[in-house]
């Protein structure tokens, strides 16, 4: 039986951490930034942690997750 192969695009968007639970980027922090306030854009440099319900499903997408 040959290896299961890593989706690229979901390897590039989650991180699995230490304790197993997926975290993700929050949406809306990589451009136009002028027409947020500085709090806004304070939070969005924060990672956050994926749904478990939604993270079952990232992790057939990653075969080591």
């Amino acid at each position: 039986m040959p290896k299961m192969k890593t989706k690229r695009a979901a390897a590039k968007r989650f991180k699995v951490t230490g304790s197993g639970r997926i975290r993700r980027t929050k949406s809306g922090g990589s451009h136009m930034f002028i027409g947020k306030s500085r709090k806004r854009r304070r939070r969005l440099r924060d990672n956050d942690m994926v749904s478990p319900d939604t993270a079952k499903r990232i992790r057939i997408l990653l075969p080591y997750g």
